[in-house]
């Protein structure tokens, strides 16, 4: 579990096919202590197990289903990721609850600054358009924001600048894929209300 608060951005430094899959070398730009191997790490907020390497630099494996359910696929050598470790018990819970499984992938619509702030425009898949509440919590690529201005699949984020600086958010152009995680709380409502509805 994870959430959402970026600790640092790495950069990727191999991709290697793997029967369908990708193995990706990383390279935090912070050293990540104690990486151990078998720990989640979320990259760009799909949830993966580290399969190699240490806190410099450390290898995942992607199967073929994070491959069409992400965008890990559009990673290349060069690449910039957000890196965040899963939380052990007592950790603060900065942001919100974030599972680090990608609902969809969105794209970036428009980006418009604002003064220091600057408001970010996604699109999203038709199928978590009922999880864009208005003030609700969103992982984009692994960071959580709060969305506002939701309306036909459309919903707008305010990026300060801190966000700006140490996620790779700042790098994101219109038409950009990114990674889309929606509320988990309000996943399990709406699968309560359903199965109360099928009764």
């Amino acid at each position: 579990m994870f959430t959402g608060i970026i600790q640092t951005t790495g950069r990727v430094e191999r991709v290697q096919s793997r029967s369908g899959g990708v193995r990706l070398t990383v390279a935090p730009v912070r050293r990540l202590p104690r990486l151990a191997l078998g720990e989640s790490i979320a990259l760009d907020g799909a949830c993966m197990t580290v399969t190699s390497g240490s806190g410099v630099r450390f290898t995942v494996d992607v199967s073929p289903e994070s491959l069409r359910r992400t965008t890990m696929g559009d990673l290349r050598r060069g690449s910039r990721v957000n890196l965040e470790r899963s939380l052990r018990v007592g950790d603060r819970l900065g942001g919100h609850i974030v599972l680090g499984h990608v609902d969809g992938v969105g794209t970036v619509q428009a980006i418009t600054p604002e003064g220091e702030w600057v408001l970010y425009r996604f699109t999203a898949p038709k199928a978590i358009w009922p999880y864009l509440v208005e003030k609700g919590s969103i992982a984009v690529d692994g960071v959580s924001l709060t969305l506002f201005g939701c309306r036909n699949g459309r919903f707008t984020v305010a990026l300060i600048p801190h966000t700006l600086r140490e996620t790779t958010l700042a790098d994101r152009v219109p038409g950009d894929r990114i990674n889309l995680e929606v509320d988990v709380i309000l996943k399990h409502i709406e699968a309560m209300l359903r199965t109360r509805r099928q009764r």
